[in-house]
């Protein structure tokens, strides 16, 4: 399933959801996204200026590619954001650092699988922040993905 296209960000979700299988891995990634929402949050009266322009641009940049087919031409465009956000605001770096680390560890360590983000970064990138979501809201804490959501 893997090397399968998908026409939508809809239709990738669900795949999305099956390589974070294992209750530990998605916890990982929560503790990674809620350290770089702190981070983003903490140091943004540092530079609200460069905050304010890193965060436009990934939300326009997401709106824009929102649709597109994320698997070949979103990766120099995801990179280009994060070394964008390095310059305009680099404490939002260590954000990105923290996310991706903790992320990794859980697809690495814990699910022993390749994160989907080599493959669909932007894709990836937004269905972080929904499962992101559906934890706060109580849901993906336990249990396999495969019979949740």
């Amino acid at each position: 399933m893997a090397d399968e296209r998908f026409s939508s960000f809809e239709e990738f979700y669900p795949y999305y959801l099956s390589e974070h299988n294992v209750p530990r891995d998605r916890h990982l990634h929560f503790v990674g996204t809620t350290l770089f929402l702190l981070t983003v949050v903490l140091t943004a009266p540092m530079n609200p200026m460069g905050t304010f322009t890193v965060v436009s641009a990934v939300l326009i940049v997401g709106t824009f590619t929102r649709e597109m087919d994320a698997k070949q031409s979103s990766l120099p465009i995801l990179g280009a954001l994060i070394l964008s956000s390095a310059v305009l605001h680099p404490p939002m770096l260590f954000g990105v650092l923290f996310a991706y680390f903790f992320a990794w560890v859980g697809h690495f360590f814990v699910e022993k699988n390749r994160p989907a983000t080599f493959t669909y970064p932007m894709w990836s990138l937004r269905g972080d922040f929904r499962m992101y979501g559906e934890m706060l809201r109580g849901r993906l804490w336990t249990g396999s993905t495969k019979t949740e959501g």
